[in-house]
């Protein structure tokens, strides 16, 4: 939902609701922002009397030492931005916000004006409309982690059982529940068809062995192939074997949990790809209609419901469940080439089922032909025609464009977006890894000729509009206030591969009247669009799901994005930065990082420009 306030004493206030999150941006007017030195916010439900925020920075001729047992409330130390997020908020519930313009001296508030009031109201988690969206928290590296668990680990033994299930819940919000619910939601007579890259979670092993107890027809198909391979250890020099992954994780917990094998269909052809799906499909009573999805980048692991960023997305709509049942029962017949066919098999095989895939769903490859709703698209396909269109929407979005990449800056996107000028849209990208060079490759073995060289290492900055967050933690070294993130998402081990970043969708210009919404399973990469099994939806013209996946993107981005620049700036001089841990003791201080082509102004004018809002 988005609303915008009256204009008070040339303020007004501009907030976008999503179900956990809601954002705000405020606009001033040059009279407004004399002697400005921020906002007090409060917050208050139900009839209750708003109480207000919590403060993170403190005024250091105030508080000039703080620790980590320093709390304070904007009251007092004012949030110094015009753009804010409230990341606590539950779902379905209405608030009634008020932004205090705070004046004086940090000694001597001066706290007459008069407050800014918006009330909003966040999303339901569960819902009758077509699309319902869960985020987990993707931020065991965080300060509220840290401060409400004493940066213990949820699987240490010594802490106490309801404590750790307390901590479980925590980091996955909702996501959990999400998939449980799906499942749940079967009856006797309907048909579920599962599609899975990890089959490891015991909680939903065990829901859907409940559903096949009360008469769902339960059908697994999950990732086994035989990709075992030998490698060096680096601590030992051994050589050692590494079993087939995820086919051995998945055979166990079937095992462990006794889960009926003639209900599981193994995906073993095309051993070089991975089969990378995480779907559901609801089909409905004797008829057999297929009427419902739950896809996204979640995988059924531990780790991908409580450690690296995931959201799973609840899709109630038949022609979506139709195509996705479509391509399930394309995979259930393992197709491409197999272990033991000869080389020109392999290819004849491989290309019929990439043209099988294709035919599910005619995806218009121009952006001006995508059509409004809901449109899938499945991998593997012959070519990158759709990667191509992904990478056209950011170039040619209006006004702002939002993307996680699990893996990195795709050369065909770094490419796009080189000649970008500041003035053009806006780009942020959350990625796991800082998008650096990589290290130079080893040439070939003796006898052999050597590899081509990497094309020269250009990175997108500010200069082409582009701002980048990356995976990353507080570590040994807290800064005053600021607690050491003991329980980073690293220490966790709960994932393999990815270990903070793993969602995978892309926004276009989310705020306006028209915005695009791609999000499922597939990175945003060649491999994922012509070599993988990978599932992606394409969602034009809905607000609701621009809305919640722009503040979940919002929370996720300016999460890492402190975090980065902390890492970045860490070597450069000691105590380099600790200065801004503080809030500036003038208004021309904080002012001045608003001036005109400034990110924090750009991110203003988003909102301020925002379609489709309600005066509240």
């Amino acid at each position: 939902m988005r609303l915008k306030s009256n204009l008070i004493d040339g303020f007004q206030v501009f907030a976008v609701t999503g179900v956990n999150t809601v954002s705000f941006a405020i606009t001033a007017t040059d009279e407004a922002k004399e002697g400005l030195l921020g906002f007090a916010v409060e917050r208050g439900t139900n009839g209750r009397k708003p109480v207000f925020r919590p403060g993170f920075k403190v005024f250091k001729s105030v508080v000039p030492k703080p620790t980590k047992a320093t709390r304070v409330s904007t009251r007092d130390h004012p949030v110094q931005s015009f753009v804010w997020d409230d990341f606590t908020a539950e779902p379905d519930s209405e608030y009634v916000y008020r932004f205090h313009p705070l004046r004086g001296t940090p000694k001597n508030l001066d706290r007459s004006a008069m407050p800014v009031e918006i009330r909003v109201r966040t999303e339901p988690l569960f819902s009758d409309n077509e699309h319902d969206i869960f985020f987990n928290r993707g931020v065991a590296s965080s300060q509220a982690y840290a401060r409400k668990f004493d940066n213990k680990r949820p699987d240490d033994p010594r802490v106490p059982e309801k404590k750790r299930a307390e901590m479980r819940r925590w980091l996955s919000r909702d996501l959990d529940d999400g998939i449980l619910a799906f499942i749940k939601s079967a009856e006797h007579g309907d048909t579920l068809l599962c599609c899975f890259y990890e089959f490891r979670y015991r909680p939903v092993v065990d829901a859907l062995t409940a559903a096949i107890d009360r008469g769902v027809d339960v059908q697994v198909i999950i990732d086994a192939k035989v990709n075992a391979s030998k490698r060096k250890d680096k601590k030992t020099g051994k050589i050692v074997l590494v079993e087939s992954f995820p086919r051995e994780d998945n055979l166990r917990m079937i095992a462990a949990a006794e889960f009926p094998m003639d209900r599981i269909k193994l995906r073993q052809a095309r051993k070089s790809n991975i089969h990378h799906n995480k779907f559901m499909v609801l089909v409905k009573g004797k008829k057999q209609r297929p009427c419902e999805v739950w896809t996204g980048s979640t995988n059924i692991s531990d780790g991908g419901i409580h450690g690296q960023t995931n959201v799973g997305h609840w899709v109630r709509n038949g022609a979506v469940a139709k195509s996705f049942q479509a391509y399930w029962e394309l995979l259930s017949t393992d197709p491409g080439g197999q272990t033991g066919d000869d080389r020109s098999t392999v290819m004849r095989k491989n290309r019929e089922f990439e043209e099988a895939v294709e035919a599910i769903q005619d995806v218009p490859v121009i952006v001006k032909d995508l059509p409004r709703g809901v449109s899938t698209v499945f991998s593997p396909r012959t070519a990158l025609k759709v990667l191509e269109t992904y990478f056209e929407l950011i170039d040619k979005a209006k006004s702002v464009a939002c993307i996680t990449l699990a893996f990195g800056v795709a050369k065909g996107l770094n490419a796009k977006l080189m000649d970008n000028r500041p003035e053009d849209q806006i780009i942020f990208m959350l990625l796991e890894k800082e998008d650096k060079p990589r290290p130079p490759r080893k040439t070939g073995l003796k006898g052999k000729k050597p590899r081509k060289k990497l094309p020269p290492f250009v990175k997108l900055t500010a200069r082409n509009n582009v701002y980048q967050a990356f995976g990353s933690f507080l570590p040994r070294d807290p800064l005053y206030q600021w607690i050491r993130e003991e329980t980073n998402a690293q220490r966790l081990q709960l994932n393999q591969h990815v270990t903070y970043i793993h969602s995978k969708f892309l926004l276009v210009d989310p705020l306006g009247d028209d915005p695009i919404v791609v999000t499922g399973s597939a990175n945003f990469s060649e491999a994922s669009t012509t070599g993988n099994d990978e599932n992606m939806l394409i969602i034009r013209g809905d607000r609701r799901v621009a809305d919640i996946y722009f503040t979940e993107f919002n929370r996720l981005f300016n999460h890492y994005y402190f975090r980065a620049v902390h890492q970045q700036s860490a070597g450069v001089s000691r105590g380099t930065g600790r200065d801004t841990l503080f809030l500036r003791e003038t208004p021309a201080e904080w002012l001045a990082g608003y001036k005109p082509g400034a990110l924090r102004a750009k991110r203003v004018q988003m909102f301020a420009q925002m379609k489709g809002f309600a005066v509240v």
